[in-house]
């Protein structure tokens, strides 16, 4: 346990030796009263003086003081601005990977490689087996590094179903029929099949998107206007033997 630093009285005493050096450094009028000083180690101290600048609410003028053993002129060491109790600071800084977005990636951008993230897991190699390959190939993503593991993809499909691409969307609760059996739906190959797949559909506002078999839309392949029937308009009848005497 470390013995505290007794105080020094010259230093201590030179309140005035470390306010004429904020003099050079400090905007003008700035400098306010004296909180006090801080023994750092043997003859060395840091007094500190309120900073009165509305543009350092809370901040502090430190003066770092020593002397020569003894000797009983205190000599300045440096000056500095530093943040006291309830001072205005900038906010924490966060790590670039860290501060990233889903939506904030533009052309050019590259996101970090995360090596031990959860939502994937090991590709699989080659066999050499036929049956097997194929299998892994369309199943599982053969000849990737990494593919979604089981936790990947259940985030995944929570993301899709709760967003816009399930039936709770505006769109989807006014369909007339889900997407699972539209024409212009494309299943998806994988585990997700069984929940997602693509819209092919030009007309619809999820074309090119992933998709719920229970979302859907008015562009459904299957269902039609009502269409009213047809206004029938019969021929007027002219009687080339009527006569109409007017006066």
């Amino acid at each position: 346990m470390s013995r505290a630093v007794k105080t020094d009285a010259t230093l201590a005493g030179a309140v005035e030796v470390a306010r004429d050096a904020l003099v050079g450094v400090a905007e003008a009028g700035s400098v306010g009263d004296h909180l006090g000083i801080q023994m750092v180690a043997e003859r060395l101290g840091t007094h500190l003086f309120a900073c009165t600048s509305s543009s350092y609410p809370g901040w502090q003028w430190a003066v770092t003081l020593t002397r020569v053993p003894r000797g009983k002129t205190a000599t300045v060491c440096e000056t500095n601005l530093v943040p006291g109790a309830g001072a205005l600071l900038a906010p924490s800084w966060v790590p670039y990977a860290d501060r990233l977005a889903p939506g904030d990636i533009g052309p050019g951008d590259i996101t970090p490689m995360v090596l031990d993230d959860p939502l994937l897991e090991a590709g699989f190699e080659a066999t050499g087996e036929e049956d097997v390959d194929a299998v892994a190939l369309w199943e599982l993503g053969l000849g990737r590094a990494r593919v979604l593991s089981a936790e990947g993809r259940e985030v995944a499909a929570s993301r899709w179903y709760a967003a816009d691409a399930g039936p709770s969307a505006p769109v989807a609760l006014k369909a007339p029929a889900p997407c699972g059996s539209c024409g212009f739906f494309v299943p998806m190959a994988g585990a997700l099949r069984a929940m997602f797949g693509v819209c092919a559909n030009a007309w619809s506002p999820s074309d090119g998107r992933v998709v719920s078999l229970d979302h859907g839309c008015g562009a459904h392949s299957e269902v039609d206007v009502d269409r009213p029937e047809p206004e029938q308009v019969s021929p007027p009848l002219v009687d080339d033997y009527r006569l109409d005497v007017t006066s």
